[in-house]
């Protein structure tokens, strides 16, 4: 074999190498960033709502079994979030709004979830779902209070959250589907409102045939 030969075979021997790494990092070219590769995976697990208790706007406590037997479409944020929060709750509304009516509550619920239990009082939070059109009930606004039940959940659904020890926080955002079972189904863009509609609605429709 000659150098010209020998270099040539090197170089494919490197270039197959480097493929096959790239080929098991984005899970079979599925996947190429991490928060792909991330949403992947959820959508692979499809992780069960860790135990918790909930406290809402109304100061109602419960556990999960509230949602027993129902669809739940959910976000998470913080009242004191002047960036991403608002937009994306604004978004939640639009999906909200174009759910059937007689779904809502029955087949489906909606739930925004405070990861700054500590500011998001049951007060702060009445005050803020008046803003997007939250009638807490089909769309309730909580917070959990035990911070080892938070973290479990954030953990379970990679939500990031990071605070800046000034009361704000650097997190991801993305709406969430959890199934009549308790597990989550799909992690979907917030940007993305008729998309997301439409996933909920193939949902419902699905139980109904």
């Amino acid at each position: 074999m000659n150098k010209v030969d020998r270099n040539l075979l090197s170089t494919i021997i490197v270039l197959l190498f480097g493929l096959g790494l790239f080929f098991t990092g984005t899970d079979g070219f599925k996947a190429f960033t991490a928060e792909e590769a991330r949403l992947l995976n959820l959508q692979d697990e499809k992780p069960e709502v860790p135990d918790l208790v909930l406290e809402d706007s109304k100061g109602s406590s419960y556990t999960w079994d509230e949602f027993q037997g129902k669809y739940v479409f959910i976000t998470f944020f913080y009242t004191a979030c002047t960036t991403v929060c608002p937009q994306l709750e604004t978004n939640m509304a639009k999906v909200y709004q174009q759910v059937p009516g007689d779904s809502l509550g029955e087949d489906i619920v909606f739930l925004s979830i405070s990861f700054a239990p500590d500011q998001d009082t049951p007060a702060a939070l009445t005050k803020y779902k008046t803003y997007f059109g939250s009638d807490g009930e089909t769309w309730r606004m909580a917070r959990i209070t035990d911070e080892g039940e938070l973290n479990a959940l954030l953990d379970a659904f990679g939500v990031i959250v990071i605070p800046d020890n000034n009361g704000n926080f650097t997190h991801n955002s993305a709406f969430y589907l959890v199934d009549r079972e308790g597990r989550l189904q799909e992690v979907l863009d917030h940007s993305d409102i008729n998309g997301a509609a439409d996933v909920v609605d193939s949902y419902l429709k699905m139980e109904a045939d």
